[in-house]
């Protein structure tokens, strides 16, 4: 924890166990707080805020959440003064990579034993987003993953899915089952009318070829939602 006299100060006058990066190098990047991590992504503060300082004010924006952070715009971060367009750009871009860091350690042919399961291969990709997004899992008759299709991209409040294509790629990919996947941006986890007449149009199709659903799961940053566990299938 720094110092509150330090953070007053321009970090060229802090000593070097102080400064971010040479904390970093000193102690590893385990010993830097998030808002010093920041300040090495963006370099300089103001003549009356340091780097670090600057860093704490967004934090404090997103109220320390930097699942929060990760939804924030350029010139939603251009809004702090002392945040331009370029260092705005190096945050947003920082936090992709580690969005994208934990998606790719997922596997796809992960086998599904709980909706957890599923709930852990999308909140990465899903749970940051500001619109929705439904996906739906093809799967063999062991439950390993044998694909996945992006079916839509809607708004803030929705989506609409062509259930004729969902079964389409299931037929390509000889899939025996199937799970729906989509969030809700506003950090809901109940399922809408919207969602559960879907999900009810989705299974009956689904029975006529043979192809059962499995599970519909919402993400959100708080959390999921699964109709299986919840007994709505």
């Amino acid at each position: 924890m720094l110092n509150f006299m330090l953070m007053n100060k321009p970090i060229t006058t802090w000593n070097d166990e102080d400064k971010p990066r040479e904390k970093l190098l000193a102690k590893g990047k385990s010993n830097l707080s998030d808002a010093e991590l920041l300040a090495i992504l963006i370099g300089s503060g103001t003549p009356k805020v340091t780097a670090v300082e600057l860093c704490s004010q967004i934090l404090d924006y997103v109220n320390n959440d930097l699942s929060q952070l990760g939804k924030l715009a350029v010139k939603d971060l251009m809004k702090f003064k002392g945040i331009g367009e370029a260092k705005a750009i190096s945050i947003v871009a920082a936090m992709e990579l580690g969005r994208r860091r934990q998606a790719e350690n997922l596997s796809t042919t992960n086998k599904i034993k709980h909706s957890s399961d599923i709930y852990k291969l999308f909140i990465a990709q899903l749970s940051d987003l500001i619109y929705e997004e439904f996906w739906v899992l093809f799967l063999n008759n062991s439950n390993t993953i044998i694909g996945k299709e992006k079916l839509s991209t809607g708004g803030m409040e929705g989506t609409v899915v062509d259930v004729r294509m969902l079964f389409k790629y299931a037929l390509e990919r000889l899939a025996s089952s199937v799970v729906l996947i989509h969030n809700h941006p506003s950090g809901s986890m109940r399922a809408s009318q919207a969602d559960i007449k879907i999900t009810k149009q989705i299974k009956e199709a689904g029975q006529l070829l043979n192809i059962k659903l499995i599970d519909h799961i919402i993400v959100s940053y708080n959390g999921y939602y699964s109709f299986a566990d919840n007994a709505m299938l």
